[in-house]
């Protein structure tokens, strides 16, 4: 009998996620699986044929998420109509909590029987906690990508929850480097990368303190060689961007030629996010910061619950890396943790202590997180049939 499974991913990250879990779950059952629902090239390359282009989601800020509500609103109720007339053995929503949690909820209320698998969590452990409680109502079991997200809804009474495994774990061979690169990275100047995000908002919002604080490090006699890595669709931006910097970068594109530069930096000044945890990973000392629109911020501020919003401190359970938020992200205080962290003070060598655990913590034995993730996906939808 062939098995119907329909998936949603409306980010980058997400495909790649539902790609892989594709993959096994192909693996798994043979030709008797049917993929439908919402990806992007990834999954397009494992034969989803996409309800929409997942670019119809790309709104970023405040004001354009207004402007194309209705649009969203649309797609939401498209979507979720596409979902019951499907009627799949199982739906699986991946990340993007906004639209694929909504969708979810329809399809509760309009078919109970279609069993709901959630793959990556919402931060219910770092802002709005209520919303474990309220996903009781229509997640059947949740895959975690951090290792102390289970814990967080037992705590906060949410639906099971089980840590399958971080991608990143997979991909520690590009990240960390080989005996040269080791070399490299212990040689003068040493590499410092300037990391300030992968969206056009963040690039506008830290690019001009990153340069200053560069720039102050340098008129204080620390000597490195700047490196600043981006993505294709954001090189013009950066380029432009950089023209003004007293201390000009070596700009690199694309995720190869990044991890590259991660296998032998010294050191990285980078806005907080995943990539916090790809710099651990890699044992690369960091200093983060943040900073967004007024608006953004103060309502940030009353809704996190947690003492780091730095991933990396997250995972290890300590706030080993330092985090400027907001008025805290300037030239100055910026500058003087770079200068920790480049020379051998107790901060460097604090993290490069904690990066060592890593490993131990984000583990998943000798399965891979896509493995792990289907094994709770067919075991959800066999369940379900049972029940």
């Amino acid at each position: 009998m062939e098995r119907r499974i329909f998936l949603i991913a409306t980010e980058e990250s997400g495909d790649r996620l539902g790609a892989n879990l594709m993959k096994v779950l192909r693996q798994r059952l043979g030709d008797g699986v049917r993929f439908e629902g919402i990806g992007g090239r990834a999954m397009a390359r494992e034969g989803l044929e996409s309800l929409f282009p997942i670019e119809e989601l790309s709104i970023i800020g405040l004001a354009a998420v207004v402007k194309e509500l209705p649009k969203i609103l649309g797609l939401i109720k498209e979507t979720a109509i596409a979902v019951t007339e499907a009627a799949p053995d199982i739906l699986v929503i991946i990340d993007s909590p906004d639209f694929t949690h909504r969708v979810a909820k329809r399809v509760r209320a309009k078919d109970p029987g279609i069993p709901i698998v959630n793959y990556v969590s919402p931060s219910v452990w770092a802002w709005r906690p209520g919303r474990a409680r309220a996903m009781l109502k229509y997640v059947d079991h949740v895959l975690a990508l951090l290792p102390f997200e289970p814990e967080a809804y037992r705590r906060l009474h949410g639906p099971p929850c089980t840590y399958v495994g971080h991608p990143l774990t997979e991909q520690l061979a590009s990240l960390r480097p080989n005996a040269d690169e080791a070399a490299q990275r212990a040689q003068s100047p040493p590499v410092l990368l300037v990391l300030p995000g992968s969206r056009r908002s963040e690039i506008r919002h830290h690019m001009a303190v990153f340069g200053q604080a560069v720039a102050r490090l340098q008129e204080q006699g620390v000597t490195f060689e700047l490196v600043l890595p981006t993505m294709p669709h954001l090189q013009e931006a950066v380029v432009d961007a950089v023209k003004d910097w007293p201390v000009q970068p070596q700009v690199v594109i694309g995720e190869q030629e990044k991890r590259a530069k991660f296998r032998i930096a010294h050191a990285a000044l980078a806005k907080s996010g995943t990539v916090t945890l790809e710099l651990a990973l890699a044992e690369v000392p960091m200093v983060t910061a943040y900073r967004t629109g007024s608006v953004e911020a103060w309502i940030l501020r009353r809704a996190i619950k947690v003492n780091s919003v730095i991933l990396a401190n997250l995972v290890i359970g300590e706030n080993v890396v330092p985090e400027f938020l907001q008025e805290d992200c300037t030239p100055e205080k910026l500058s003087q943790a770079l200068r920790d962290v480049i020379g051998d003070s107790e901060l460097r060598r604090k993290q490069l202590e904690a990066f060592a655990k890593i490993d131990g913590i984000m583990s998943t034995g000798n399965q891979p997180p896509s493995a792990r993730a289907a094994d709770i996906v067919l075991a959800t939808m066999w369940q379900a049939r049972r029940g």
